[in-house]
């Protein structure tokens, strides 16, 4: 059998590069000018390799009954990590899939093509415009992970987005996001002002080491109309290899402090990462 072997290709926003994984044999690691953007083992769609991905998987599976359809849309595409989970552990479920970089979206389907009938429906656009075009309650799950290189852009971050996103969102929605942040905490905080002038219930999930300012790292904020499932939340979030906690109500606000939300014409994208936070050698 011939061994997979690495795939670099220069796709819209950089050099995108496909690894394999000696220890899975159809699993893939994604990277874009060296950042790690999606693992996908072909073979274990519900295998989810990286933390901040297995936080956004459990939104997905505290969000209505188990096991049932969705219509979820995800804002980022990358190798389409989260929509084969869904369509794995939600069969039936519908995806849409907004996804900036075109030749990215075509070094994916060339080689980590998305099963026939797996309800999965790719678009190659920008995620707002595509966000503020689409279908009013149209979504129960929405799911951002957008990143220009290691940052959220700009556009992304404010109250006019998260209007966006409560637009398509039906009132029993979950909207869940990716976020990257290092002490003093500015824009994670400035994310969670924002989102609250648009939803009644938030909570975050981080390792405790990235909320106490030991490092720079992923959160998951999650936001919706209805009373969230913390507790379903926190039991999953704990379990993992590298447990994490959810934050939420008064504690939550206290984290948030004076900060004030982000209108369009002050966005700026999310900080650079320190350097060597999440590269690949």
């Amino acid at each position: 059998m011939d061994e997979p072997i690495p795939v670099t290709r220069t796709v819209d926003h950089g050099t995108a590069k496909l690894m394999p994984d000696v220890d899975r044999r159809r699993a893939w690691l994604l990277t874009v000018d060296g950042a790690p953007q999606s693992y996908v083992d072909l073979d274990a769609p519900e295998h989810l390799e990286f933390e901040y991905a297995r936080r956004l998987g459990h939104v997905l599976d505290c969000a209505g009954e188990p096991g049932k359809p969705l219509d979820v849309l995800h804002l980022g595409g990358g190798a389409l990590t989260l929509p084969r989970y869904a369509a794995a552990t939600r069969p039936g479920s519908r995806q849409d899939v907004v996804e900036a970089d075109r030749g990215l979206l075509a070094l994916v389907a060339e080689h980590l093509p998305v099963p026939d009938g797996a309800g999965i429906t790719v678009h190659g656009a920008d995620a707002r415009t595509w966000l503020e075009s689409a279908d009013a309650d149209s979504a129960d799950v929405l799911v951002a992970d957008v990143f220009g290189g290691s940052r959220v852009p700009a556009h992304l971050t404010t109250v006019a987005y998260a209007e966006a996103a409560e637009r398509v969102l039906r009132p029993t929605g979950v909207y869940a996001a990716n976020l990257a942040d290092g002490t003093p905490f500015a824009f994670l905080r400035s994310q969670l002002a924002t989102f609250s002038t648009v939803f009644e219930h938030l909570a975050l999930i981080a390792e405790p080491a990235v909320l106490r300012g030991r490092r720079f790292g992923n959160t998951v904020l999650v936001a919706s109309h209805e009373e969230l499932d913390i507790a379903a939340l926190a039991r999953r979030a704990a379990a993992d290899a590298f447990p994490a906690r959810v934050e939420h109500g008064a504690q939550l606000r206290r984290f948030t402090g004076s900060a004030k939300p982000v209108r369009d014409e002050e966005a700026v994208p999310s900080p650079e990462p320190p350097g060597g936070s999440f590269g690949i050698g």
